[in-house]
């Protein structure tokens, strides 16, 4: 079976500052909202992959992006045109720095956030190669 999509579903005690966080903060594209029997608000972010890591290998991410381990079980990644434009707005919107952007070993200018609802995510821009 191959699957169509993939979608998180975050469970959020402050519905309005969260959405407002990953629409306003993030920039992601707000989709249907649902509003019978509670709400729930979907947002479109491009295409989807889900990375399984080792512990070894998620101490290794962040001790690169943060200096230390650092995430909890789930960390979301999003790749953004501009880190620190993306950085910026983000604090705006209610994020937390947890550790400002630094190059990767694969190319990748990478940042590491809080959301106002405690998740750790990296944001990261891939940079073109040197020439």
């Amino acid at each position: 079976m191959a699957a169509i999509e993939l979608r998180v579903a975050l469970t959020a005690d402050d519905f309005e500052r969260v959405v407002a966080f990953y629409r306003d903060g993030l920039g992601l594209d707000v989709g249907p909202m649902w509003t019978e029997n509670g709400r729930g608000q979907v947002f479109l972010a491009g295409r989807a992959t889900l990375e399984v890591l080792d512990t070894t290998h998620a101490a290794a991410v962040d001790a690169l992006e943060v200096g230390q381990r650092v995430s909890g079980q789930i960390r979301f990644a999003f790749e953004v045109p501009d880190v620190h434009a993306a950085v910026a707005r983000a604090l705006t919107a209610g994020a937390t720095l947890v550790h400002e952007p630094v190059l990767t070993p694969w190319n990748d200018l990478n940042a590491r956030l809080r959301a106002p609802d405690g998740l750790q995510i990296t944001l990261f821009q891939v940079m073109k190669p040197a020439l």
